[in-house]
């Protein structure tokens, strides 16, 4: 077997690959076998048919096409292999040559990583946010805290906003009801703007027992799309009653005695969470460092499919919510369909960009995965997908998803190592420890861990794996050969 490879660019490759005739044996033996499975002839048992014979009977040529189909993807794999190509995508295969009891000639043109020249990571460094906690936060987290402990009271007036109203709902497109439109004693928090558009406005100033009709855009379901009317009537109208901020509230709402001491310990884990964020940021803006130090040729016909497959996958989902994509767009907000493809093709391209990055500085320092590294991330993943570990490594396994996993890791690691020898300072010239980042045993919170908290075991490598897994969820892992 010979081969050569042609650069046509610098993320495709042409290879020209010549098998001979004796090479084909293997591929002749599994195509004649299964043949002689098929096809049967009188005066032979199956499978005893002589290669003659069937060759005679179905025809030369159609044993050679085989043959083709056969040996090529092997052929492929072993130049591909031979020459540490790292392909991306399936190749456009064309046989250029094929004499009978001589040789086999084809081409395969594929997509293919590119060669990065990477700058000095030796002396990184970024600036990040400093870490302030102010009086309007602690604030705002005690607010949270009373809320849970308010109390609903029935009221005589008309509804406001922060009331909590129980309403029946009545929709029509003509004089047809919509069951799917209508329910009776729902509860609904007045100004919450989170159940369908113009209820707030409708709502507002009714009594118990009154009612109001307002227009809607149906946002799903077989009329999506359509103007309903919508009748809302009011059958009570309560406000919520909050405790008095004093040294009870704190001793009732936490394990502490006094507001002072419940108002220090919120004010400590808000500064715990910002030096989270703090860690965030700096990893951020390290990806965001790389991204601009580093010339990444872009594969366009990798991106192109990925898109094209994002695109497939959305409008399934989208038809499945009984939505097109003007009454998605108008619920996003997004100007055009153009916009969301360009802001999607940004999307796509960044990630792309990062891996390619993330492989080539993993390649230069020789990053290698080991057990420990993989199981540490099955876990966390398992925990996030809200399944056992043993359960994400079998899903991983039927999918065939094992190797792209692996490098997914790969590039966690690499990302957490030169995040660690990143220099991190804030805004006041401060140098940040990462060490802050790393697990460590903290006394329980007083309020749900939350609202004021993201979570306190949260290691640098942790940070890392957002930041690569972030890129091959946007992508699928794209660059998947």
């Amino acid at each position: 077997m010979k081969s050569t490879i042609e650069e046509l660019g610098p993320t495709r490759v042409r290879m020209a690959i010549e098998v001979a005739w004796g090479d084909l044996d293997h591929a002749f033996g599994e195509v004649y076998k299964e043949l002689g499975k098929q096809v049967r002839v009188p005066g032979f048992r199956p499978g005893k048919v002589p290669n003659r014979v069937l060759d005679q009977r179905i025809g030369r040529p159609v044993v050679l096409e085989q043959v083709v189909q056969h040996a090529i993807p092997e052929v492929y794999s072993e130049v591909v292999r031979e020459n540490q190509v790292r392909v991306l995508g399936q190749p456009d295969i064309e046989v250029t040559k094929l004499e009978d009891n001589d040789t086999l000639e084809f081409t395969a043109e594929v997509d293919v990583a590119p060669q990065l020249e990477l700058p000095a990571l030796d002396e990184l460094a970024v600036t990040v946010d400093d870490v302030e906690v102010t009086d309007e936060e602690i604030d705002q987290q005690i607010t949270v805290m009373r809320e849970r402990f308010g109390m609903l009271q029935a009221v005589e007036r008309p509804a406001q906003d922060g009331d909590f109203v129980s309403i029946d709902l009545e929709a029509k497109l003509g004089d047809e009801v919509l069951e799917d439109g209508s329910t009776t004693g729902m509860s609904y928090e007045v100004g919450s703007g989170n159940l369908m558009e113009g209820l707030d406005d409708a709502v507002r100033g009714l009594s118990a027992d009154e009612s109001a009709t307002f227009q809607t855009a149906l946002l799903s379901g077989p009329n999506s799309g359509e103007t309903a009317d919508v009748t809302v009537t009011v059958r009570s109208v309560k406000e919520k009653e909050l405790p008095e901020l004093d040294d009870d509230f704190a001793s009732t709402a936490s394990e502490f005695d006094t507001l002072a001491e419940l108002r220090e310990d919120v004010r400590t884990r808000l500064g715990r969470t910002k030096v989270i964020q703090q860690g965030a940021q700096a990893r951020d803006k390290l990806v965001e460092h790389l991204l601009e130090a580093v010339e990444v040729p872009m594969p366009e016909n990798l991106v192109e499919r990925e898109i094209e497959w994002r695109n497939q996958a959305f409008e399934q989902e989208l038809k499945g919510a009984g939505m097109d994509w003007d009454t998605f767009l108008s619920m996003s907000g997004v100007e055009s369909k153009e916009a969301y493809d360009a802001d999607q093709r940004k999307n796509v391209e960044e990630a792309v960009r990062t891996q390619f990055i993330l492989d080539a500085i993993a390649d230069a320092r020789e990053v290698t995965v080991d057990n420990d590294d993989l199981s540490a991330q099955i876990m966390a993943q398992a925990q996030r997908n809200r399944m056992s570990p043993e359960q994400y490594a079998q899903q991983l396994q039927q999918g065939g998803n094992i190797a792209e996993f692996v490098a997914d890791v790969r590039r966690t690691k690499t990302l957490a190592q030169l995040l660690e020898q990143t220099t991190i300072t804030d805004a006041s010239g401060n140098v940040v420890d990462l060490e802050a980042l790393r697990p460590k045993t903290v006394q329980a919170p007083a309020a749900d861990e939350s609202d004021t908290d993201e979570d306190d075991d949260i290691a640098v490598e942790a940070l890392a794996s957002e930041a690569a897994e972030g890129a091959t969820e946007d992508t699928e892992d794209v660059t998947k050969a």
